[in-house]
């Protein structure tokens, strides 16, 4: 990693997640107010979708036959985002929007180290170590100690 990246990987980053549970109260907002949480889905995709049309607007396109020579199991990223927007929408205005994104942090800690561990759809492989399983541990007890569910 460059000086650079070494700074704004990090940043970047940090800053998506803070805008994961602002994303996720202002949709399930948006979701009561419409009273229809997958209308309100719809309405923050076709959002999405305008934001990365005028980005891609700065970026060479790949080719039609580019993207479709990407294995078709990449595509699931899609269904995956829609499950996670449609899924938050509904459950945070139930469930309270802290423990709906704790459970998501909890399932991406989990998930995020069995595709390290295993160098899963091309990622660098990093073994699950003792240190690491540790560190697993006390955020998955930070994450229930934060929210205690009962």
């Amino acid at each position: 990693m460059t000086g650079s990246s070494q700074l704004s990987y990090p940043a970047i980053t940090l800053i998506a997640g803070i805008g994961i549970p602002i994303m996720a109260a202002m949709n399930a907002h948006l979701g009561a107010r419409l009273g229809n949480p997958v209308a309100a889905s719809v309405v923050l995709f076709l959002v999405g979708l305008i934001a990365g049309v005028m980005v891609l607007g700065f970026t060479d396109l790949p080719s039609s036959a580019t993207v479709l020579a990407a294995p078709r199991l990449y595509f699931l990223g899609g269904l995956l985002m829609a499950f996670y927007v449609l899924s938050i929408t509904w459950v945070a205005p139930r469930f309270g929007v802290g423990n709906a994104i704790f459970f998501v942090l909890l399932g991406q800690l989990i998930s995020a180290s069995i595709i390290d561990h295993f160098g899963l759809f091309g990622a660098q492989a990093v073994p699950i170590e003792g240190r690491r399983i540790i560190g697993l541990v006390l955020m998955a007890a930070g994450v229930f100690l934060a929210r205690r569910i009962v």
